[in-house]
């Protein structure tokens, strides 16, 4: 790259990492560093939401994926990060926050248990430092084929990225987290429109790109067994990489996958958390569901442009940054790389905060020390934020050796993540007591490891396929983690139970910081919002679009 993309690059993320530390001062409470005292706004959360949610690795993986498996992917940009986000906004998070709680595995104990707790903790921790494993080899990847860095300059600049955004993320907690998120949101935007619009200038539009694999045939390489390049358009023609699996059980694995990160993971549940009241909290959902939607839309074109343009083209995970190298010219060249930087450190401060959140109450302050004052339990979360994003280097060797990186997040997904999934939705809709949810993350655990043995570690003779198989895994999961849950209440028919919004009292820090968070309010307006600004009105003209783009251009 030239000295004035280093320029942009250094510039822009430079300017916002250094906002992030000015807004971090004067941040000293649990209330202000956990949640924001609950004062955040719908638009500052929803930006927040998305820039975490589109980080690199999205970019890079869906380029990759569909460069090389089709336009499946497409299922969970649309309908899969809707409905994840409906579920998470309008029926499990409103009961959280009702019931005035920090972190989504403080609610497992109120509902489920303290053992529950602790598991959904352990979950969500491994879940999020395995995805930001996930984004860091994407940003390597990005530097050295796109920035020319060597390798080792490449993993240099990542430490540093990490090592500052860790800081200003223990510094200032949440508000600061949600405030650089949104400016890196617009960064990210930018950089994505300025890749899509040169790649289709290149390959000369939509009609041109379509011809160009059509002539291919079958005669590309690197494209999954049994089909065509013409066949990457389709939803439905990718049968997984056995060529046995329904195009339907593929569709609904990428919704539980969606739903699994909207609400598996207090990575999104902490921003909305934060908000200032419920309707605040449904607008960020819907807002982060619609821009992600259109800005991965466009992502998951550049896949097939890319596969049209590079018929032979290999490793599938390097098309993104190989795009990038050759459409993208000197100036906006550095725009790009600093929105994926900002993807990148919107990644980093937000799994930081959001797991440090979920390790400081959920394991530290319940189970090890209970009754210190306040700011002992605000130094543990920034020691455990550096301790988080530390973690995330750890599964670079199995990302690395994966097919691709989609196919490493798959596996690892339905392990925990769906079963935990099934478990607060019953949490919120079902009387299910408390032995249930328990029993079944059990069971769904339980054929989780069998199913990753399976498939990632021993190959189990005796397992066939549709059974353990990396996409029937997330279908499997709902039906072991159901029949636990359904034999867990059954066993306890006769106890004790408790309602969803049902609080047990805390003891010592846990219960004194709870008591400072501030009222529930509905809306922020002095009257009930009008029809235009209810969000139910926009998942519904969302859930449209997603039909007509899945079922109706692509399928």
């Amino acid at each position: 790259m030239s000295a004035l993309d280093w320029s942009i690059v250094l510039g822009l993320n430079g300017a916002i990492i250094a906002y992030g530390f000015y807004r971090a001062r004067g941040t000293s409470t649990s209330e202000e560093w956990f949640l924001s005292s609950r004062s955040l706004p719908w638009w500052a959360v929803g930006l927040s939401l998305f820039a975490t949610n589109i980080d690199n690795s999205e970019f890079v993986s869906a380029t990759g994926s569909i460069s090389s498996e089709g336009l499946h992917f497409i299922s969970a940009h649309t309908f899969g990060g809707l409905i994840g986000a409906t579920i998470a906004t309008f029926i499990i998070i409103p009961v959280i926050y009702r019931a005035g709680l920090y972190t989504n595995s403080e609610y497992l104990e109120h509902r489920f248990g303290p053992t529950t707790r602790v598991l959904g903790a352990l979950i969500q921790i491994q879940y999020r430092t395995s995805v930001l494993g996930l984004m860091i080899w994407a940003v390597h990847l990005t530097l050295v084929n796109v920035a020319g860095l060597t390798a080792l300059l490449a993993w240099y600049l990542i430490i540093g990225l990490v090592v500052l955004s860790g800081i200003y993320t223990a510094w200032g907690g949440l508000r600061t987290v949600v405030i650089t998120d949104a400016l890196q949101s617009v960064v990210i935007l930018i950089s994505g429109f300025i890749v899509c619009v040169a790649v289709w200038r290149t390959v000369g539009g939509w009609d041109a790109m379509v011809a160009q694999l059509e002539n291919l045939g079958t005669s590309a390489q690197g494209i999954a067994p049994g089909m065509a390049a013409s066949d990457l358009l389709h939803v439905s023609s990718f049968r997984g990489r056995e060529g046995g699996t329904s195009p339907i059980v593929i569709f609904f694995a990428w919704i539980l996958i969606s739903c699994g990160w909207w609400t598996g993971s207090h990575t999104s549940t902490q921003r909305m958390l934060g908000t200032r009241s419920l309707w605040d909290l449904k607008m960020a959902g819907v807002l982060a569901a619609g821009i992600s939607m259109v800005a991965l839309v466009f992502t998951d074109m550049m896949g097939l442009f890319g596969r049209a343009q590079f018929p032979n083209f290999a490793p599938a995970d390097a098309m993104y940054p190989h795009l990038i190298a050759t459409h993208v010219g000197i100036g906006l060249k550095g725009i790009v790389i600093a929105g994926v930087l900002s993807a990148a450190v919107s990644t980093f401060d937000s799994m930081g905060s959001s797991m440090a959140a979920v390790f400081t109450r959920d394991i530290y302050a319940r189970f090890a020390i209970r009754d210190r004052d306040d700011a002992h339990y605000v130094r543990v979360g920034r020691w455990s934020t550096v301790a988080v994003l530390a973690l995330g280097f750890a599964y670079l060797p199995f990302i690395i050796s994966a097919p691709t990186m989609l196919a490493a997040f798959r596996s690892l997904t339905s392990v925990f993540v769906t079963p935990l999934f099934v478990v607060y939705l019953a949490g919120a809709v079902t009387p299910v007591g408390r032995r249930a949810g328990l029993i079944g993350l059990l069971t769904g655990g339980a054929y989780g490891v069998l199913g990753f043995a399976d498939r990632e570690i021993m190959n189990i003779s005796w397992l066939p396929n549709w059974f353990t198989g990396q996409w029937e895994a997330f279908l499997w999961a709902v039906v072991f983690t159901g029949i636990g849950l359904i034999w867990g209440a059954i066993s306890s028919r006769g106890s004790e139970h408790l309602e969803s919004a049902q609080r047990k009292p805390e003891t010592g820090w846990l219960a004194a910081s709870s008591q400072g968070l501030t009222e529930v309010r509905e809306h922020p307006f002095q009257k009930p919002p009008s029809l235009l600004l209810q969000p139910g009105l926009y998942v519904g003209l969302l859930a449209l679009v997603s039909a007509y783009l899945v079922f109706g251009v692509f399928w």
